[in-house]
């Protein structure tokens, strides 16, 4: 990360981010991926994605964060997740019926027991977390732009 003293917050608040963004992204996956197990799922685990970018800038400033995640790809993955999503209840209304669940069920309280639903939990975990951060940013951009 690029420490630059005249932008973020203070040296603390800096290095206990640097300690816990990663850990908070992890979180984040987590909640997407085991969404169908516990409470959780893609929005829920979407937004907790895009707060650890949003931590990040909060931290070191908005330039750090937009060279974690550029505007291209931030397009592409949010045109990704919503393909997926998409693609998937198509793939059950081609089986018979809209949002089929096309894939096999596996063993109770496994990873993969829940057929599609672990599809749609990850497309809407990447539509959710970075359209969040994408508005987070054009806020941060818009008050920027507001005080000159």
């Amino acid at each position: 990360m690029i420490d630059n003293p005249k932008t973020g917050m203070t040296l603390i608040v800096k290095t206990v981010t640097r300690l816990t963004v990663g850990l908070i992204l992890l979180f984040g996956i987590y909640i997407i991926l085991h969404g169908h197990l516990s409470p959780g799922g893609g929005f829920a685990g979407g937004v907790i994605v895009a707060l650890s970018f949003v931590h990040l800038m909060l931290a070191f400033g908005k330039d750090v964060a937009v060279a974690k995640i550029s505007r291209n790809l931030a397009t592409n993955l949010e045109s990704i997740g919503a393909m997926m999503f998409l693609l998937v209840a198509v793939m059950g209304f081609l089986g018979g019926s809209f949002f089929l669940n096309i894939l096999a069920k596996g063993k109770p309280f496994d990873l993969f027991s829940s057929g599609a639903i672990i599809l749609s939990n990850i497309s809407i975990g990447i539509k959710v977390g970075v359209g969040l951060f994408a508005i987070f940013l054009a806020l941060v951009i818009l008050e920027k732009t507001k005080k000159e």
